[in-house]
């Protein structure tokens, strides 16, 4: 099966305090094999990136008014002028706020919508395949699944 990849690479800024941010560089990521989460991978100057995922609809939603509660908030502000979009996250290695671009993070999450129509996530998983499969009855049994013996052939006929 073919899987799509959407996939960006943009510079957010970290935010210190009021008057101090620095660039993080990182990128988003989206598969059509995992369609309901976003992937996003900080590379802060540490051999180690630093990845978060986190629910696609949360980041669609925070560009346009804040939601999310917990390790991940999402909200569109503007900064000097530019629109941009905070994301606080929290864990137990400690919390950050970071600044995006509002329209670079648009745009890629446009690609990933148009890849992967909301509602549609789903049938990406196979997941109604899958239960349709599952609840199908098995050739040869009974309509009482529970009446099949699922080791046919284990008795040993000692014990009758």
């Amino acid at each position: 099966m073919h899987h799509t990849v959407v996939e960006r690479e943009l510079e957010l800024q970290l935010i210190l305090s009021p008057e101090r941010s620095i660039p993080v560089p990182a990128r988003l990521g989206y598969r059509s094999d995992d369609p309901f989460a976003v992937h996003i991978t900080f590379h802060i100057g540490s051999d180690h990136p630093v990845h978060w995922t986190f629910a696609r609809e949360l980041l669609v939603e925070g560009v346009f008014r804040p939601c999310g509660h917990g390790d991940v908030r999402v909200w569109p502000t503007k900064v000097a002028g530019r629109g941009v979009v905070l994301m606080a996250l929290s864990s137990p290695d400690g919390d950050a706020l970071l600044e995006a671009p509002a329209a670079q993070v648009s745009a890629w999450l446009e690609r990933t919508l148009r890849a992967v129509p909301p509602g549609s996530e789903a049938e990406q998983l196979g997941i109604d395949d899958g239960l349709a499969e599952l609840l199908a009855p098995t050739p040869g049994c009974h309509d009482e699944l529970w009446l099949c013996d699922p080791w046919p052939g284990d008795e040993s006929k000692d014990g009758e």
